[in-house]
């Protein structure tokens, strides 16, 4: 099982590339970046975890411009979104950014993905609540058509565009791998669907067995390889007993959370977290 870590980048945190450069350094298989491209002032929306919303979710860096940094800092480190909110994505320039930043990378890109949670964020991108999962199947199945065909179409409700060439194509064939984030039965249909894998959060009841069980049933159900689908859990337990059952369920890569501390800070809790990547 391989062990990652995720992190919002913000601009008073630790820089991307250092950041990389030390999780390689010690070990770590990938650095996921959260994304949020705005929080408008309102803050009509709940925040999900209650209470107030963490000064961390208004500093983010862009995750593919940081991303772009770690990767030139790195050599082995798998890079990832964590997710990145496709809703509010144009899907022809998120295609070409993901297609650049895995080839430049040397393949090593991994696209999660996910609906998103603030209504006002998106509403402010064009996107509605209601409708912004039907909105991320089409704009990733345009995605995928951008990747993979030499003269691209796409015509659906939301994402219609006429044969176009789109280049560079992905250096991951055929194209880099889309876990998509949730924990609903809705979910599981939508990864089975159009995805490559399963990107839940290890909340609290979670486990990992009845979670791969989920998704092998789903896929049967769907008619696709149960085997041809991974799991990535976001924040599981930095604790090497409590790791156990997801490596005796199969589960491909856990992340943990880098804390949103100063640069010593944070150095200090990935030398704390090292061994669990052993």
């Amino acid at each position: 099982m391989h062990v990652g870590v995720f992190y919002f980048p913000t601009d008073y945190g630790i820089d991307p590339a250092e950041l990389a450069r030390a999780l390689e350094d010690r070990g770590f298989d990938s650095l996921f970046l959260c994304e949020h491209t705005h929080i408008p002032a309102s803050r009509r929306s709940p925040f999900p975890g209650g209470g107030e919303l963490p000064k961390r979710y208004v500093h983010t860096h862009d995750p593919f411009v940081a991303l772009s940094f770690a990767a030139a800092a790195t050599k082995t480190l798998l890079l990832g979104t964590g997710v990145c909110l496709v809703p509010q994505r144009d899907p022809i320039i998120t295609a070409k950014t993901i297609a650049s930043l895995d080839r430049l990378s040397g393949s090593r890109f991994v696209f999660g993905i996910g609906g998103g949670w603030n209504v006002e964020e998106m509403e402010n991108h064009g996107a509605r609540y209601p409708t912004r999962f039907k909105l991320m199947r089409e704009r990733v199945l345009a995605m995928k058509a951008l990747w993979t065909e030499e003269a691209a179409s796409f015509h659906g409700e939301f994402v219609n565009f006429d044969p176009v060439w789109c280049y560079p194509k992905p250096l991951r064939q055929p194209h880099p791998p889309i876990l998509l984030g949730g924990e609903t039965d809705f979910t599981l249909k939508r990864v089975v669907e159009f995805c490559d894998g399963w990107f839940p959060r290890a909340g609290a009841g979670f486990d990992p067995a009845v979670a791969k069980g989920r998704l092998r049933q789903a896929a049967e159900v769907a008619g696709r390889d149960p085997a041809s689908l991974g799991m990535t859990v976001f924040r599981a337990p930095p604790d090497a007993a409590k790791l156990v059952p997801y490596r005796e369920a199969g589960v491909e890569r856990v992340l943990l959370e880098v804390p949103d501390l100063d640069r010593d800070g944070i150095l200090r809790r990935l030398d704390e977290m090292a061994p669990l990547t052993a």
